[in-house]
């Protein structure tokens, strides 16, 4: 049967020997076992150029590139002019 676990947040830094340094102590008296869980920032400010490279890779649009789904010529719709 496994322990009940507390969670506390804290912050710190990974240096340059990719040791994880927190910036403050710990409400813990040790010395303790811990289970660590690291959340790092993601980039998550996709261009549009690397969007259309990751959606041209993924094998989930490789159904588009049959010819029964190129359906449409340039004589269907009309043209579309941004009025901003």
């Amino acid at each position: 049967m496994q322990a009940a676990t507390k969670a506390i947040e804290t912050t710190g830094t990974i240096d340059a020997q990719h040791h994880l340094v927190l910036d403050g102590t710990l409400p813990i008296t040790g010395p303790t076992r811990v289970r660590v869980i690291i959340l790092v920032p993601e980039k998550t400010d996709i261009n549009e150029t690397e969007w259309l490279k990751a959606a041209a890779a993924n094998s989930a649009f490789s159904f588009l590139k049959d010819p029964e789904e190129d359906i449409y010529t340039l004589s269907d719709g009309r043209a579309f002019y941004d009025e901003r």
